[in-house]
């Protein structure tokens, strides 16, 4: 988020126009809670959920603020910007802010003014990818894996975590590809019914898995969610969280079980239910199939090609 502030002092400078665009809601409203605030703040109402968002916004600002300084000063000769932020900049409001996330996900808040939901930015494998011949030689060997992964995300004990992975599939007796990534989790110690995997397109691997556990990344859970599976979050920190309790929200995966929290008893628990609960898997396909029909790239693109035609851009 530092680079919004970078960019807004570039168009300052330059003076030129900005078009915010993010993967989070950032606009602040009265709907919901701001993304890094417990979901459950939405019982007190529409003010405390806005003042979580201005909330949100200096936590986010105040963390950037004596980098965001030093530039202005030092690099761009620009005065500091205010102590509370920029955040009535012109420069931020004179073009629409854009979304990329689905409005089957997150509907566009009626205090929202000045953007667009577009639906999601997916950048997708080429085309002519091929799968490794030993990954479909064990889907095709089985009934429809678990996908588990946290991708990026660090861990104290790497090896703990891998072990807590192949006792939940141990006590679920359920098939599952699991990706190496950061996890500790080694080749020679996988039982025969888990395949691992270093990387694999979302895209082409999702939709062939029965369920998706990750760390609720905007990104992870937006291919989660195309493929029409059920989703299970693990979050470890920041906006995981918000992205896991939406996912619950909507019918189509279990509650958010924090990285802290987690046991193999209770990622168990999820994947029984993931792979169990046929109303669950209902909505989550018919999710799937609004998410796939959208084209959320396109969509800013009109939306970007209609600002340069009134020379706005």
């Amino acid at each position: 988020m530092g680079g919004l502030y970078l960019a807004l002092s570039f168009a300052e400078k330059l003076d030129i126009p900005l078009l915010p665009a993010f993967v989070f809601p950032f606009t602040p409203t009265r709907t919901f809670p701001g993304v890094l605030f417990p979901q459950s703040l939405n019982r007190w109402g529409g003010t405390i959920n806005w003042l979580s968002h201005q909330a949100l916004r200096q936590i986010i600002w105040q963390g950037s603020r004596s980098g965001d300084t030093a530039a202005r000063q030092q690099v761009l000769d620009l005065p500091p910007s205010p102590f509370f932020g920029p955040h009535q900049s012109p420069y931020l409001h004179r073009l629409p802010t854009l979304y990329g996330f689905s409005p089957s996900v997150i509907a566009k808040p009626s205090d929202w003014q000045n953007t667009d939901v577009t639906g999601y930015w997916f950048l997708d494998a080429a085309p002519d990818w091929t799968p490794p011949a030993d990954l479909v030689n064990f889907l095709e060997s089985g009934s429809p894996p678990v996908y588990i992964g946290f991708g990026s995300m660090g861990n104290r004990n790497p090896e703990e975590t891998a072990e807590l992975v192949l006792q939940a599939l141990e006590k679920t007796g359920q098939r599952a590809i699991l990706l190496a990534g950061w996890s500790g989790m080694q080749k020679e110690k996988m039982p025969d019914n888990a395949f691992l995997i270093k990387s694999v397109p979302h895209a082409w691997l999702f939709p062939r898995v029965a369920a998706v556990v990750h760390h609720g990344g905007a990104g992870t859970t937006a291919a989660g969610l195309r493929a029409g599976v059920p989703t299970i979050v693990i979050p470890f920190f920041g906006d995981q969280g918000f992205w896991g309790q939406r996912v619950a929200d909507l019918g189509v995966g279990t509650a958010p079980i924090p990285r802290k929290q987690l046991t193999a008893e209770r990622l168990a628990q999820a994947i029984q239910t993931a792979v169990g609960d046929r109303t669950m898997q209902q909505q989550a396909a018919s999710l799937g199939e609004k998410i796939r029909s959208e084209d959320g790239v396109a969509n800013a693109v009109t939306i970007i090609q209609r600002l340069e035609k009134f020379s706005v851009v």
